[in-house]
């Protein structure tokens, strides 16, 4: 069979292009479609250095720029051979401060053959909070976008954002204004983070850390303390181990290790000196915890151009839905399920938040995503697919959930040398919650065979019976589903819970 189109895209959209111009790196993400949790399908970074000496000569570094316009080109070859239909470029600080950026702005669009937007740091803080926004589920803390030349603060609650505002401490420019010196860069950052005062509303809150730099702190600690994921999405850590951490990289403590040498050196001299401005805002802020995000300002870009009723949408529901038409045997199916459980759920004694309930409907949109491996290897497919796949609106336990749900719905509800790493990130509680959910899928596939059509007319009760907790209730047409390894799915679900269980053929 011959096809003109791959048939692992999505139907109905077509790529978008964003080129990112920040003082230290530019930046070319091409992404599948405008949707609310985007794919990317190619991306690229080239650190320029657009802004070495901008602090001292007004001026963008001439080999900067040079090495900035010839990435350019590329990247403009890069994006029409994507079939990109629409290419949008933001530039930052470095070209909106410096006495040549007009001239350079003027060149990169006659290379782009399209206009380029230069932020204003109340702009760039904006598109970094609706970076977030788009990210994370119920956000409620500061924002902190650290670049090459600037960190832009804002204030997010929920989709309310208040006005950002934008300090010159940039990595880049932060080393360069004390000279190397870590001490005087650290004198420099408290004197401006001094009158930000939007930080003080941030006490017990979250900080979300934006930015290249800080990212790259967050994958030295994930090295140093061998984290079992390495995703940046959502990776959180308490006040506490934070402030000790960014102390022993000020330090050099840091540097002395195996893991230093897993971060890029084009990133490892300016780490102190993010190092140094994280501290400084924390210190000033005292948050609850630190949230890493790896979205920002190109996200949040794309996220403005959409509708009030796009944007409303979970991106984490729709990302796992988008999967599941793209790999499960019928997503209608993958769909009955995440309604089906959510009716379940009470009669299992449990009581679901929102975002419990969401992680389980995204847990079971993805239960079949896997079906194509070999049957021996389908629940390590489906933990690793899960555990890996670039979601947004998730935290890292929940991530967990979601991943050994699926490895349990597959393998058994027991735990074995695959599911111990992630175990340790899932907390018990969603941990249980992930042999609940896989024991439920374990029973209910042996009537559906991975299609719709009769999930919805199957159900548990309470059972009158003095012997019983709940039937599993078979109406009356579906008697032929009988078979002895229901019943040993069904009674492997009655030890994991407590519960005594039966099914009822009417």
């Amino acid at each position: 069979m011959t096809q003109s189109e791959a048939q692992g895209r999505l139907p109905g959209i077509a790529p978008v292009s964003v080129v990112d111009i920040g003082s230290n790196s530019i930046r070319l993400v091409i992404y599948e479609g405008l949707a609310r949790a985007p794919t990317i399908l190619f991306n690229e970074k080239v650190l320029c250095g657009l802004g070495k000496g901008l602090a001292t000569t007004g001026r963008m570094d001439d080999e900067g720029v040079q090495r900035a316009l010839a990435a350019l080109r590329r990247f403009h070859a890069l994006s029409k051979q994507a079939r990109a239909v629409s290419m949008h470029v933001l530039a930052t600080a470095a070209a909106r401060e410096s006495e040549n950026g007009p001239a350079f702005i003027a060149e990169a669009s006659r290379i782009l053959d399209h206009d380029i937007r230069v932020l204003t740091g109340e702009e760039e803080a904006l598109y970094s909070a609706y970076g977030i926004v788009s990210g994370f589920h119920d956000v409620d803390g500061i924002a902190g976008d650290l670049g090459g030349g600037s960190l832009e603060l804002v204030d997010i609650s929920g989709k309310q954002i208040g006005k950002g505002i934008t300090l010159p401490l940039g990595g880049l420019r932060l080393s360069e204004q004390s000279g190397g010196v870590l001490e005087k860069a650290r004198a420099i950052a408290r004197k401006h983070v001094k009158d930000a005062a939007l930080l003080k509303k941030g006490k017990g809150r979250v900080f979300y850390a934006v930015g290249g730099t800080w990212r790259n702190i967050a994958k030295l600690h994930m090295e140093i303390r061998d984290y079992p994921l390495h995703m940046m999405q959502g990776y959180e850590l308490p006040l506490g181990e934070m402030l000790l951490f960014l102390d022993e990289i000020i330090s050099g403590v840091a540097a002395k290790t195996a893991a230093w040498q897993t971060i890029s050196k084009s990133r490892r001299a300016l780490m102190p000196f993010g190092a140094v401005a994280m501290r400084e805002v924390l210190d000033a802020m005292q948050p609850a915890t630190i949230c890493f995000s790896a979205q920002g300002v190109r996200e949040g870009y794309l996220y403005s151009l959409m509708s009030e009723e796009e944007r409303a949408l979970d991106p984490l529901l729709e990302a796992a839905d988008e999967l599941a038409i793209l790999r499960a045997r019928s997503p209608e199916h993958a769909r009955e399920l995440a309604r089906w459980t959510g009716r379940m759920m009470p009669l299992f004694d449990v009581s679901e938040t929102e975002e419990e309930a969401r992680y389980r409907q995204a847990a079971c949109l993805l239960a079949d995503i896997s079906w194509r491996a070999h049957p021996d290897y389908r629940g390590l497919q489906a933990l690793n697919l899960i555990a890996h796949s670039s979601f947004v609106g998730i935290t890292h336990p929940g991530r967990a959930f979601i991943a050994l749900a699926n490895y349990y719905r597959f393998e058994g509800l027991h735990d074995d040398g695959q599911t111990g790493p992630l175990a340790t990130i899932a907390t018990q509680h969603f941990l249980d919650r992930a042999k609940l959910l896989g024991g439920l899928l374990r029973v209910v596939y042996l009537f559906s065979a991975s299609m719709p059509g009769v999930v919805d007319h199957l159900f548990f009760e309470r059972s009158s019976r003095s012997d019983l907790d709940l039937e599993f209730v078979v109406p009356k047409g579906y008697g032929d589903f009988a078979g002895e390894r229901l019943d040993g799915r069904l009674q492997q679900l009655a030890k994991l819970t407590g519960k005594r269980l039966a099914f009822r053929f009417e």
